[in-house]
């Protein structure tokens, strides 16, 4: 036990003379990740838009942050990437609903026509809990595609 008490305090010091927070101190992905993981997936996508497409349903480590990870539709509801679902791929969502009965893919692609880049609020099975969720996405409008990552509200 007290080589416990040990390491909590060497942790507690280094955050404090560093000012950074140790390992595993940000167990759920932030709003600002969750923009910089669209913005790094937008630029994956301008460079080599099937590769990224392909790396993200793969779920290559690079686009898998804890509880963050992208999701790409076409203008249509049709998934184009799922980062944590590969099942999705090619399904046409525009008619799906969340478990509060919100079509909430119609609403992301009427989004992304009307504002380009936009916040949206919706519930989602979390996968670190399993649980269902409120969730809010953060989408951006990049060509055709709708680029998305979603953060879970606790």
């Amino acid at each position: 036990m007290r080589q416990f008490a040990v390491i909590r305090a060497a942790l507690a010091l280094i955050i404090t003379l560093t000012g950074v927070p140790a390992i595993g101190a940000e167990e759920f992905a932030t709003a600002k990740e969750a923009e910089a993981m669209v913005g790094k997936a937008i630029v994956a996508i301008k460079a080599n838009r099937a590769q990224a497409l392909k790396e993200i349903t793969d779920k290559d480590p690079k686009w898998i942050d804890r509880d963050l990870y992208p999701v790409v539709y076409d203008m249509t509801g049709k998934v184009l990437a799922h980062g944590q679902n590969p099942k999705m791929v090619d399904k046409d969502l525009i008619d799906f609903k969340d478990p509060d009965g919100k079509l909430f893919v119609k609403e992301r692609v009427d989004l992304a026509r009307s504002k380009g880049k936009f916040w949206q609020d919706y519930a989602f099975t979390d996968p670190v809990t399993k649980k269902v969720l409120p969730k809010q996405a953060y989408c951006q409008l990049q060509g055709s595609d709708i680029v998305c990552a979603g953060i879970y509200k606790r």
